[in-house]
């Protein structure tokens, strides 16, 4: 049986499970100037040395890729965001603080990365509200959990659309971070590290309405 990622824990007025079956023009519109559309999700990951420089959409690196990366980007602001609100907060301790820790040095290189990759290209920070996620240890591993397992849900319903081979040599070191998050994310809060096999991918429409039914970008 496959796992299949379960949004609820951050679905506090069942916003999300609505918007994935109510996505409509002026949605898409909005996500679209979010930078949340754009092409193929691509989440996290240190080790990016083999994605080239994507200031402009030259030397056989498609204006979709730009717009995979933008979506990465904005995505992994969300995450150091997060991560970093979490241990700012102060309210993290033990194996919750040190995974926390360790996690918002990971996404704030991913971020880093992808705006030196994009240059002038790259979309801006949006604002979060985190609703009180990051200063409760328990919401927080567990709004953690659902974000870096979606992250690979998205990554893997999404990944075959990626072409060049140079973004698809870092989109294998990319998922597998993500994936070790997520598992260590799960043995920390208590949930299985590896529930099953199988992973269930996400469709696109499930993320982004996923990401916006939480709430978290509002400017």
């Amino acid at each position: 049986m496959s796992h299949v990622i379960n949004i609820a824990e951050v679905d506090r007025d069942g916003a999300i499970q609505e918007a994935v079956h109510n996505l409509d023009g002026n949605t898409r519109a909005e996500l679209l100037r979010r930078g949340l559309i754009g092409g193929t999700a691509i989440f996290g990951g240190a080790a990016l040395m083999g994605l080239p420089a994507l200031a402009s959409a030259a030397g056989g690196v498609s204006t979709k890729t730009v717009g995979i990366l933008n979506y990465a980007l904005t995505l992994e602001y969300l995450e150091a965001a997060f991560y970093a609100e979490g241990v700012s907060k102060g309210k993290l301790s033990g194996s919750l603080g040190r995974l926390a820790r360790t996690i918002a040095q990971h996404e704030q290189a991913h971020v880093d990365y992808l705006k030196k990759a994009l240059g002038s290209a790259a979309v801006k920070k949006p604002k979060f509200n985190f609703k009180g996620t990051t200063s409760d240890p328990a919401l927080f591993g567990a709004t953690a959990y659902v974000l870096e397992n979606a992250g690979v849900a998205a990554y893997s319903g999404q990944a075959t659309n990626i072409k060049e081979a140079a973004v698809v040599k870092a989109a294998v070191s990319i998922l597998t971070v993500e994936a070790r998050h997520a598992g260590w994310i799960g043995a920390v809060i208590g949930k299985a590290p590896a529930p099953a096999a199988f992973d269930t991918a996400q469709s696109m429409s499930q993320i982004l309405a996923a990401v916006k039914g939480t709430g978290f970008i509002v400017g």
